[in-house]
């Protein structure tokens, strides 16, 4: 029987609040409503308290919703479901799983209430984001224990818990034994394998995958770039696009930095077309992306454009044009663009130092490298990393400071890597340090024992010297190794197919012609006229 409040019953004055939760959008309506809750004696509703609870989620006011949740007496399944899934939502994962047990307590001496089949993906969901297998492993067990096991959304949930903590062998299991395997079970499994950098994996499954959707391709697409597969990436966004499923921003987001590291300017181009058709250069992070590859294949012009037309910039945004003019030699106008940047109020990070000290090596700014590398500890807060100090070695060592730059790495908070030494032996080699550059190669026969650029980049040392004993010492010594040389390799991008080529490497079905006409340009490189109209001649058809 419902109690009466005046000439309402409590369902009456439920259903009075209704359009008032409907239209709350804001955080003080939010709170007036919840005062004539109490007004009205009805901070004992499940019905609306988990309704304000919902609302709470929204705004992102968990900690008002548990506020309210704790005033219920005797919680329903509807309201304790409500509150899991907004401390779930809000990535608060232990009170998410302290709820579930106050659940389970009251599920125990009442019986009133018992966790259901919206109860688990959500504590599931917690044990992943807190990377707690054996929790996970037990909610597993209570999941068959009261029959939700052929849920798919918490089968689904269970696959993605085992599949953030790295627990891939559980996860097979668990994917063999689902009652129905849908998308997000493919994808989360695919997604599992590309964390852990098993590529071949989740390339099997993705074949035998049935209907794969964007975010299929897309994780592919990831995977191969995370790894160092650029051709397999461009190779699955052109496969992708043959079968006409349409890339995403994130799936652009994904490709492009692989046309960067090929030079793949073509395509790059082309992907910059396809985002301002679909509007995804709106999506800051798709500018961020597109700058990097012009900046790294050469147009850093192109990416200057598009820097200044985009209408909100991050700081990866300014960090990346930085490192793109610094990269190209125009080092003033990185440092110029970074005053800019502090103007801008935007707070600089590790990667945008790395791109001002880069600019300071290139054009031999001492003075302005060190005030910059002094000012991340003492004005940001930022402590450098191997990489910042790997820049400051090459410029000290640039402008000949090689007793300064071995003094920098004797006292760098973790150990000097090869890259940091080679640069100190490179500007060894320039600057006629024979002295330092033995001590720069101990270290790297340590790190580097089979690297044959070494042992030559010495020689020539020794040999701009006139010592030529110890030319041939080394000459001896990688004999002796048994080493080979790295062949160098090239890139370049022929009617959107990007084609590698190897030193020493005639497996080209095409090597034959190429060496036919580097010889013609060989034969005639005196004569210019007369060179287009004979390679014309050649390579007609």
């Amino acid at each position: 029987m419902d109690t009466k409040f005046g000439f309402l019953t409590v369902k009456g004055l439920e259903d009075m609040f209704i359009p008032m939760l409907r239209n709350c959008k804001s955080t003080g309506f939010m709170k007036k409503i919840h005062a004539q809750m109490v007004k009205f004696s009805l901070s004992q509703s499940n019905y609306l308290v988990t309704k304000m609870v919902e609302i709470c989620d929204k705004l992102g006011e968990v900690d008002y919703a548990s506020l309210l949740f704790k005033q219920v007496e005797e919680p329903n399944n509807y309201l304790y479901n409500c509150m899991i899934r907004a401390y779930t939502n809000r990535q608060r994962y232990v009170p998410c799983i302290n709820i579930y047990k106050q659940m389970m307590e009251q599920t125990e001496s009442e019986e009133t209430t018992s966790p259901d089949e919206y109860t688990y993906p959500f504590v599931i969901r917690s044990c992943g984001g807190l990377l707690c297998v054996n929790l996970g492993k037990q909610f597993h067990g209570q999941v068959s224990k009261f029959g939700f096991k052929s849920s798919s959304m918490i089968e689904n949930s269970l696959l993605d818990m085992y599949v953030k903590c790295d627990q891939m062998s559980y996860a097979h299991k668990l994917f063999e034994e689902m009652s129905e395997r849908d998308v997000i079970s493919w994808n989360s499994l695919i997604s599992g394998h590309i964390k852990l950098r098993q590529v071949r994996k989740a390339r099997a499954l993705f074949e035998e995958m049935p209907n794969k959707t964007v975010v299929s391709w897309t994780a592919m697409i990831s995977g191969y770039t995370k790894t160092g597969c650029y051709g397999d990436a461009l190779d699955v966004f052109r496969r992708m696009q043959m079968i006409g499923m349409k890339p995403d921003w994130i799936s652009l987001v994904a490709v492009l930095p692989a046309c960067a590291q090929l030079g793949a300017l073509e395509l790059g181009k082309w992907i910059h077309f396809y985002a301002e058709k679909y509007g995804y250069l709106r999506k800051t992070s798709v500018c961020n992306a597109l700058m990097e590859m012009y900046a790294k294949c050469g147009s850093v012009n192109q990416a200057w454009q598009l820097f200044n037309e985009m209408s909100e910039r991050d700081v990866i945004s300014w960090s990346t044009m930085i490192g793109g003019l610094a990269n190209h030699g125009r080092a003033h106008e990185a440092l110029k663009l970074f005053n800019e940047m502090q103007r801008s109020a935007v707070e600089p990070n590790e990667i945008t130092f790395v791109g001002l000290l880069c600019a300071c090596a290139h054009a031999g700014l001492v003075n302005d490298g060190l005030r910059y590398f002094n000012s991340m500890k003492n004005n940001y807060n930022i402590e450098p990393r191997i990489e910042h100090y790997g820049c400051l070695v090459d410029l000290l060592g640039r402008t000949g400071r090689l007793e300064l730059a071995l003094a920098r790495i004797k006292s760098m908070p973790v150990k000097p890597d090869s890259a940091i030494w080679g640069s100190l032996l490179s500007s060894c080699r320039t600057h006629r340090n024979l002295e330092m550059a033995v001590i720069a190669m101990e270290h790297l026969l340590e790190l580097e024992p089979e690297d044959t650029g070494n042992y030559i980049l010495l020689a020539n040392i020794y040999a701009d010297l006139g010592k030529w004993d110890g030319v041939s010492r080394m000459r001896k010594l990688i004999r002796s190794k048994s080493m080979k040389k790295t062949p160098g390799c090239s890139l370049i991008e022929v009617n959107s197919v990007v084609q590698e080529f190897l030193s020493g490497d005639d497996s080209k079905p095409f090597s034959k012609d190429i060496h036919q006409v580097l010889e013609l340009l060989a034969l005639h490189q005196s004569k210019e006229n007369d060179l287009v109209d004979i390679t014309l001649e050649y390579l007609s058809p």
